[in-house]
């Protein structure tokens, strides 16, 4: 995807090794030449047809694939598939981590194929390099792990990108202008990824949910609960009970309970805050030591078994 205008660019020229290797890895048991792998990738320009015959070469200098006549090639038949899950880092490089080899693999950020952090994939092992740490490619991505994100939305004039804040993240998600749904540009927003087209460096989402303004208590909750796909949201029978709630405290309660109601009390929540829950509390003992006391409120008392809050609770 090209940042500026929007529209999907086809891969670079540096591109073509890990494109051809998909090919032939794909395809274990069958020969290719530069005209049969051009034609799948849909090139058949000189430039392109030289740089194929290139990356062949290269690929087969490494060990990767093998000539096994004039101009034919294909992947080398001890090629080792496993399946297992990428480990992406906070620099943004990526391992294979699988219980079927004894250290993980390093994957090229050009060899992850569109891999995202923590994805089940299949892997292609490279034969090791004397010296050489373990590499590998993603093959095939079997399953997501993830497709959901929390980002900052960039709004151009005919599209947008959602930055994440996740550090394991390393590309932006494009957002067609009729996916935007409402946000507006700078908002924090919850966006599923969709597709990532073939010839696209990002993959393309849509907006499915506004949190707020960046900054913003409220926001700032609802990403932290999006981003671990937890909850922000009740159902609205939920809702409609819990302001039915009586909040007066009956007396047999207060009997239950020791009373401090005498005892300096303040709340440490902000002034904004959606509810008043954390306290402390001052005192001079008669010893002349002085007590500070910590209070958190008793949220059980409302949350009584076999609810709809109870069940709510449960999920």
């Amino acid at each position: 995807m090209n940042k500026r205008n929007g529209k999907p660019s086809p891969k670079k020229e540096k591109d073509f090794s890990s494109k051809i290797f998909k090919i032939l890895s794909k395809n274990p048991n069958k020969t290719f030449n530069y005209k049969q792998i051009g034609a799948v990738l849909e090139l058949d320009d000189t430039k392109s047809r030289n740089e194929i015959i290139k990356e062949l070469k290269i690929l087969a200098s490494q060990e990767k694939i093998e000539e096994v006549e004039s101009g034919k090639y294909r992947v080398l038949a001890k090629a080792d598939y496993i399946e297992g899950t990428i480990d992406m880092t906070s620099r943004k490089t990526a391992y294979f981590v699988s219980p079927e080899v004894e250290e993980d693999i390093f994957i090229p950020t050009n060899n992850l194929n569109k891999a995202l952090d923590k994805d089940k994939v299949k892997v292609y092992i490279y034969n090791r390099r004397k010296g050489r740490r373990p590499e590998g490619e993603v093959v095939e991505i079997i399953e997501r792990f993830k497709t959901e994100f929390v980002g900052v939305i960039d709004i151009q004039k005919n599209f947008a990108f959602v930055s994440t804040a996740n550090p394991k993240m390393y590309t932006d998600i494009f957002i067609p202008k009729n996916k935007l749904n409402d946000a507006e540009n700078g908002d924090v927003v919850l966006v599923k990824i969709e597709d990532w087209p073939a010839k696209a460096d990002s993959p393309f989402g849509e907006v499915i949910k506004v949190l707020g303004k960046p900054g913003e208590h409220n926001t700032e909750i609802h990403a932290i609960l999006a981003e671990y796909g937890l909850p922000y949201d009740f159902p609205v029978d939920v809702e409609v009970f819990a302001q039915k709630i009586d909040t007066s405290i009956q007396e047999e309660e207060v009997a239950r309970r020791r009373d401090m109601r005498d005892v300096l009390t303040f709340t440490i929540d902000p002034r904004d805050a959606k509810d008043f829950d954390d306290a402390l509390s001052f005192q001079k003992l008669e010893n002349g030591n002085y007590e500070i006391g910590v209070h958190i409120a008793d949220v059980s008392y409302y949350l009584q078994e076999g609810t709809i809050l109870d069940e709510e609770a449960y999920n």
